[in-house]
C-alpha cells in the first residue's frame, strides 16, 4: 500500500472508485480541484471533513497511477 492509508476502495462506495477514508470523496474529485487551481487551504475550508494528509495522499496516489504503478488499496 506504500503508505496510502487514507485512500480506500469499496465496491459499495462510489462504485468502487478510490476514495478518502471510505467517504464519498473520490481521489479524482480532489485531483480535479487541484488541477483547476484550488489550493489545499481552500479545499480544507470548503470540505471541513477533509484533512491535509487526505489531499496529499490523493495527489500522491494519482501520481503513482500516472507512472503506471499498480497500487493495492485498503478496503473501507
Amino acid at each position: 500500500m506504500e503508505g496510502l492509508d487514507r485512500i480506500t476502495q469499496n465496491p459499495a462506495v462510489m462504485q468502487g472508485k478510490a476514495c478518502i477514508r471510505g467517504m464519498r470523496v473520490t481521489v479524482a474529485m480532489i485531483v480535479r480541484q487541484v488541477g483547476s487551481g484550488t489550493t489545499v487551504e481552500e479545499m480544507l475550508e470548503a470540505f471541513p471533513y477533509l484533512q491535509r494528509e487526505d489531499i496529499l495522499q490523493a495527489i500522491q496516489y494519482a501520481g503513482m497511477l500516472a507512472e503506471g504503478r499498480e497500487v493495492e488499496l485498503a478496503e473501507a
